[in-house]
């Protein structure tokens, strides 16, 4: 007088696609990278940085530019005094400005440096793509 007590429930496809996808996503990848998809990836990443943090300079550069700029040209500096809000929009305008100025150089220099990281390795990745 055994019974058997068990519960059987099969997902639909679309439950299977969905259970699939997001395993596919936490496994480890079954195929290895091919050299040149790794070359791609490689040579981006050194140029994504530079870019990034350039880009963050330059924009928070421009802001506090126009925030001097604001603080010169309308009716805020009125609240801080004329002269005074003139000497301070211009000496915050003139931060902003060198805070854009110094976004190309930091790029240069953050390129230039991840390049030298990244050098021995994009050189061996093109020595045996190149055989």
């Amino acid at each position: 007088m055994s019974e058997n007590k068990t519960f059987n429930y099969t997902y639909s496809a679309k439950e299977q696609e969905e259970i699939k996808a997001i395993r596919q996503k936490y496994a480890s990848p079954e195929k290895a990278e091919d050299k040149m998809a790794q070359l791609r990836r490689l040579d981006a990443a050194v140029t994504q940085k530079a870019t990034t943090v350039s880009l963050v300079l330059g924009i928070i550069g421009t802001l506090v530019m126009g925030m001097g700029m604001s603080l010169v040209m309308t009716d805020i500096g009125e609240m801080l005094g004329t002269t005074l809000a003139m000497i301070i929009g211009i000496c915050v305008g003139i931060a902003g400005v060198i805070l854009v100025c110094i976004a190309y150089p930091v790029y240069n220099r953050i390129l230039k440096k991840k390049r030298k990281e990244i050098a021995p390795e994009i050189i061996r990745l093109t020595d045996e793509l190149m055989k």
